[in-house]
């Protein structure tokens, strides 16, 4: 088949391209950076360079496509550090640039990466974009099937905590304790998606996505195993305290006051409700397997 795929080379992409390369499909990549064009090209896929909020580029990429896949990233939108940008607003413009190429492009099949927490648009902070994106591209006409992916949180978040490991010894959030809650590796991802590719399609479906269970000890734990540094604890700080902190260091004020109400969400459970009345079978990658690159990033950030 002819399949679209946006996200570029990403934590998914690259993976994603390769194995459906590998599966005989014809491949393009969408990427807003030309120098991505060889390595695309190298994986054995085409390259289309443009931008997600050029409607007129996605559409003419789409014409053609028999499967379109559709993800949108803070990236997309700007720097978190840039105290001016409006990423719920700009991602969820992306999300109508997408349902007007998709209708322009007659594209008939379409996955979707969303994410945990798109059911609603309450209390979920930043990621509210993602459900903005759903409602849109639900409007799409009865004919366009769409296969929406909602992972849970990626592995790859915890990468954040390494600064705060190396100056404070530990790591630091508005929650935590032994309630254990999902995590997912970029690979499984990639995997579910190359696999529900060469399924049916019909109507609007949802399946989630995930790897492991871990409760935020047990992540402190095989962490702190794994950097050396056996006794790590989870320490739980007030949300305005984790705010303040965020803000001092000149995060996008949108940004900061979004993710500390969407750890709350981890906290409290409503981030899941929807996940869990929808679980899925668990992936391949554990955090164990996870640890083993979060130790060598460790290794290699400079430091206390």
């Amino acid at each position: 088949m002819n399949i679209v795929l946006t996200g570029s080379l990403g934590n998914i992409g690259k993976p994603l391209t390769e194995t459906l390369v590998n599966n005989g499909h014809a491949v393009t990549v969408i990427s807003s950076n030309a120098k991505r064009q060889k390595n695309i090209e190298l994986l054995g896929a085409k390259a289309a360079i443009g931008k997600l909020q050029d409607v007129d580029f996605l559409t003419e990429t789409f014409k053609g496509a028999d499967i379109v896949y559709l993800m949108e990233t803070m990236e997309a939108a700007g720097d978190m550090f840039d105290k001016s940008v409006d990423f719920i607003g700009d991602i969820t413009k992306i999300g109508e640039n997408y349902k007007e190429a998709v209708e322009r492009s007659g594209v008939k099949k379409v996955i979707h990466l969303s994410s945990i927490g798109a059911h609603t648009n309450k209390g979920i902070g930043i990621i509210r974009f993602h459900h903005n994106v759903e409602t849109t591209l639900r409007q799409l006409p009865v004919d366009v099937s769409i296969k929406f992916i909602r992972p849970v949180s990626f592995y790859l978040n915890l990468f954040s905590f390494i600064h705060v490991i190396k100056s404070k010894g530990s790591i630091i959030s508005n929650y935590g304790g032994d309630v254990k809650e999902p995590w997912v590796s970029p690979k499984d991802i990639a995997a579910v998606i190359a696999e529900e590719v060469d399924k049916q399609f019909e109507g609007k479906t949802i399946r989630y996505v995930a790897s492991e269970e871990v409760s935020p000890n047990e992540i402190a734990e095989t962490l702190g195993e794994a950097i050396g540094k056996p006794d790590l604890k989870w320490v739980v700080i007030p949300s305005q305290q984790l705010l303040d902190n965020w803000l001092s260091i000149g995060f996008n004020e949108q940004v900061a006051k979004g993710f500390v109400e969407l750890q709350e969400s981890q906290g409290n459970g409503t981030l899941y409700e929807d996940y869990h009345q929808h679980k899925p079978s668990l992936g391949k990658v554990k955090l164990k397997d996870f640890a083993e690159d979060f130790a060598l990033a460790y290794g290699n950030t400079a430091g206390q």
